[in-house]
């Protein structure tokens, strides 16, 4: 089974290396207007867009990514979890906001804000561009809050790079459904272990012949790398949500 839209979200890569093409204003509030009819949690839109123009505010987001090919792309959207606004109209109510700075409200604008990134990209492949959603900018989040001056409850969560591609990555292969996808309950496959090593020969292939930074790994061993990575990034990240305003504990 097969349409455009399935076509468009089968073939989805990310897309680091942009022309010197700048998005137009009309191609962002294009992406901007997708993302805000994309799926709320209750209606309460609890998320909100900066567009990262100024290059002096790009460049310092390359420093805290260790990325800066993001400041060469069309365009730089900062995804942030926002119960400021919702704050505001609390108080002019005079209504209780206790609400507002709980973990599941956190939650919630956690989750507004990956699916407004989701369909920013989705929106974006359907007019020939391409993107890079980017959590690297956890790395140094309290930099991030001051950089743009966000206020009380509000946390950025996710950077996007987007822009006209300069590269067509080869597809990179996805878990088989059997290790991910299950039926009412979680159960891995008694033939877990063949179906990985399996994988792990697909993945070990693709990086071994991609058609840029070739290397020998397998999946497995990425995840086991993951874990290698310094407890010390972003060990501060839930003392800058508690200082934002949000309880957490």
């Amino acid at each position: 089974m097969t349409n455009d839209i399935l076509t468009l979200l089968n073939q989805h890569r990310s897309i680091r290396q942009y022309t010197d093409q700048p998005l137009t204003s009309g191609e962002i509030t294009t992406l901007v207007s997708a993302a805000q009819h994309a799926a709320t949690s209750t209606f309460a839109q609890q998320y909100s867009i900066i567009s990262i123009t100024d290059p002096a505010i790009k460049q310092e987001l390359g420093n805290i990514t260790g990325h800066h090919w993001l400041e060469k792309s069309g365009h730089y959207f900062m995804l942030v979890a926002d119960q400021h606004r919702n704050l505001k109209i609390a108080e002019a109510a005079n209504a209780d906001t206790t609400i507002l700075r709980s973990f599941d409200k956190f939650m919630a604008s956690t989750f507004d804000v990956a699916i407004a990134a989701e369909a920013i990209v989705t929106a974006g492949e359907s007019l020939g561009l391409g993107s890079t959603i980017m959590g690297s900018i956890l790395n140094h989040t309290q930099q991030v809050i001051d950089l743009l001056h966000l206020p009380e409850l509000t946390f950025p969560l996710l950077g996007l790079a987007i822009g006209h591609p300069a590269e067509q990555p080869d597809l990179k292969p996805r878990l088989p459904q059997p290790l991910m996808h299950f039926s009412n309950q979680y159960d891995l496959p008694a033939d877990f272990d063949d179906q990985l090593a399996a994988y792990d020969e697909k993945t070990a292939d693709y990086y071994a012949h991609r058609n840029s930074h070739l290397k020998k790994i397998t999946f497995s061993k990425h995840i086991v790398q993951e874990l290698q990575r310094d407890p010390k990034l972003r060990a501060e990240l839930i003392q800058v949500i508690k200082q934002q305003g949000f309880n957490v504990n």
